[in-house]
């Protein structure tokens, strides 16, 4: 199947002609504090991450008032009640544009997840290169349709669905469009390899003419790895400047040395994933020394029909015919007299 690339704009393509687009998920790891967002920007930056993201919420949207009004006493807490703790960690419109802004000077690419309506379209305004929809919102169909109508290239996460719901998703959006992709994501914290389900990136590619992606919350990287290796085309993993803060999300995210090495690793993939088979340069100095050819098992004379049992196959200094071809000789006739352990020629015979 032809996957469709995800066009952000006309210098950024993603898709199976183009490198893993890679995307530094801060969430709210910034802890409330916005020199802390900057300074992760900056070190995603230096990791080599193509994006930088965070998660917009208008949180009278996204909750109800009896879940803002809720108790939270957790080791992860930052007020009394629940609205309070996330009130804590949402950055406001104003702090968001400054954030853009200092991304945009740094280079690196800077967008949000869309976590309700008003979110949505504030992100729309704030022209970032794509808004992404978490797995929380995989499923509210009128949230996706909306997202869809804004005409938005689209990055939606799948935690939580099964492949039914994966269909509705691409359904709803490809209604509009099919600028969109679609990260496999397990909504652990942290996920177990055995609860990775990483065979999802293979049946997504094969069912959905759309960019594949994977979202991970593994400990480590070496699932993401494997991701790679399988055809997602976009990564988005958690960054962290200490994983003992408080948060949900510190232990399954990726310290700065992490975070870099992973990138390396991935190009590394990349550089190693090749298209066609075939004699590279790089192996012509094993061919000339182990490469073997076709040899007289015997003494062969001239304008003699070759038979099989005048054949060999050996490491030989000068080369002869390819192996392969030992069966397209035999009923040949030779054109001079070959020695018993000489390589075989294709001047040596008639054709």
């Amino acid at each position: 199947m032809i996957l469709n690339n995800l066009v952000f704009n006309a210098d950024k393509v993603v898709g199976s002609q183009y490198p893993t687009f890679i995307i530094a998920e801060v969430g709210q790891n910034h802890q409330g504090d916005l020199q802390i967002a900057k300074n992760l920007i900056k070190k995603a930056k230096e990791c080599g991450a193509d994006c930088v993201k965070f998660q917009k919420s208008c949180l009278p949207e996204k909750f109800t008032k009896s879940t803002l009004n809720l108790t939270y006493n957790s080791e992860h807490s930052w007020g009394k009640t629940y609205g309070e703790h996330k009130k804590h960690l949402e950055f406001s419109e104003k702090q968001y544009i400054e954030l853009q802004k200092f991304s945009t000077e740094l280079g690196i690419m800077f967008s949000a997840s869309a976590m309700d309506e008003v979110s949505l379209f504030f992100l729309k305004e704030l022209n970032t290169p794509f808004i992404k929809i978490g797995s929380g919102d995989a499923t509210n169909i009128l949230l996706l349709e909306k997202a869809a109508k804004t005409r938005k290239p689209l990055i939606v996460s799948t935690g939580m669905c099964s492949m039914e719901d994966v269909e509705l998703i691409y359904k709803t959006i490809s209604e509009e469009h099919n600028n969109f992709a679609l990260l496999h994501c397990v909504s652990s914290y942290p996920t177990k390899p055995c609860d990775s389900n990483l065979a999802n990136i293979t049946k997504f590619k094969s069912k959905f003419p759309v960019c594949i992606g994977y979202s991970g919350h593994e400990v480590g990287y070496n699932l993401t790895l494997a991701a790679v290796a399988l055809g997602a085309k976009i990564v988005e993993r958690h960054i962290t400047l200490d994983k003992t803060w408080k948060g949900n999300d510190h232990s399954c995210s990726l310290n700065i040395d992490e975070f870099k090495s992973m990138v390396l690793a991935i190009r590394e993939i990349e550089d190693g994933m090749g298209m066609e088979k075939k004699l590279l340069p790089c192996e012509e100095v094993c061919w000339q020394k182990l490469g073997k050819s076709i040899v007289a098992f015997r003494k062969i004379e001239k304008n003699s029909i070759i038979v099989i049992e005048d054949l060999a196959i050996k490491v030989s200094t000068p080369k002869g015919l390819d192996p392969k071809l030992i069966k397209s000789i035999v009923g040949r006739k030779t054109s001079t007299t070959i020695e018993a352990d000489n390589p075989i020629t294709e001047d040596e015979l008639v054709w």
